[in-house]
């Protein structure tokens, strides 16, 4: 029998913490999180929660690499509530996990839980044993001689993530969306990265636009890190661009690049965080029909 390179984690919440008007951040502890391999950089992982008004989270422990079929079979009333959220930060000694969630708005059940979670409540996460695992993305090749990062509020946890581990000196220009210039953080790197935030409620310089970026530079109201890209320097010869959000807009930024910069598509990576006017309920339940 092969080992499954992940597994489930049942865990509990130490912290809960609004850490700005559109984020907020749960620290989750437990036994056995030691064996948690993260590969960093863009590290995805299954966030299961229990529905509302049951305590415990229903989820096919056991079930190894056939956990989704599993989960499918499992009561649609009964089963965990499941998301895909990136790795904020991972601690060893004691070990906890990070995982931020950006609001801006949204009522959905993960959002709510992590408004309203207590010390105590229970949350469970299936996550990777060993570091290099298929969760993780950011795989620039060898000869980049430059990156080019894009995320909205959602892609902010993996934009940070990529940061920390670029090496030093890498030429890196990064592009990042969230609504409140009061959701700006720290992210720190050794590369050479300059760091756009794109605020969207920073007020308009004299002629300027809504949306404008903290450092004065306009942005499109529909995609404003299509238009900051648009009317940026890349820098190096062989760049890599990592680009992740919704799905419209990553598209977008995808087909720029290629079809106007002429980056080579083999080194774009892009992925849909979200889609508008979709709930991840909804793709769950297409790929569920799909599958059937």
């Amino acid at each position: 029998m092969t080992t499954a390179p992940f597994e489930f984690f049942e865990l509990h919440v130490l912290r809960a913490t609004r850490i700005s008007p559109g984020f907020a951040r749960v620290t989750l502890g437990g036994a056995g999180l030691g064996r948690l391999a993260s590969g960093g950089r863009d590290q995805r992982i299954k966030l299961f929660l229990p529905r509302p008004g049951q305590q415990e989270v229903a989820v096919p422990v056991g079930a190894g690499t056939e956990w989704w079929p599993a989960w499918q079979r499992m009561d649609a009333d009964e089963r965990a509530v499941m998301r895909t959220y990136t790795i904020r930060e991972q601690r060893r000694a004691p070990d906890e996990l990070d995982i931020d969630f950006a609001l801006h708005g949204d009522t959905g059940p993960a959002c709510s839980w992590a408004l309203t979670a207590r010390p105590g409540d229970p949350a469970t996460v299936l996550g990777p044993v060993e570091e290099d695992n298929g969760g993780v993305d950011f795989r620039p090749p060898t000869d980049a001689d430059s990156v080019l990062v894009c995320g909205d509020a959602t892609a902010l946890p993996a934009v940070a993530g990529i940061l920390a581990a670029l090496p030093p000196g890498m030429p890196a220009r990064v592009w990042i969306d969230v609504e409140h210039a009061a959701d700006r953080q720290e992210l720190p790197t050794k590369a050479d990265a300059e760091i756009t935030w794109l605020c969207r409620d920073v007020p308009p310089g004299p002629g300027g636009p809504r949306g404008a970026t903290v450092d004065g530079q306009p942005a499109g109201a529909k995609h404003p890190m299509l238009e900051a890209m648009r009317a940026a320097a890349v820098p190096g010869g062989a760049p890599y661009a990592w680009l992740a959000g919704e799905a419209g807009c990553v598209k977008a930024l995808r087909r720029h690049l290629v079809n106007d910069r002429g980056v080579d598509r083999r080194r774009v990576t892009f992925t849909g965080y979200w889609r508008r006017g979709t709930s991840e309920d909804d793709l769950i339940r297409q790929a569920i029909a799909a599958a059937a």
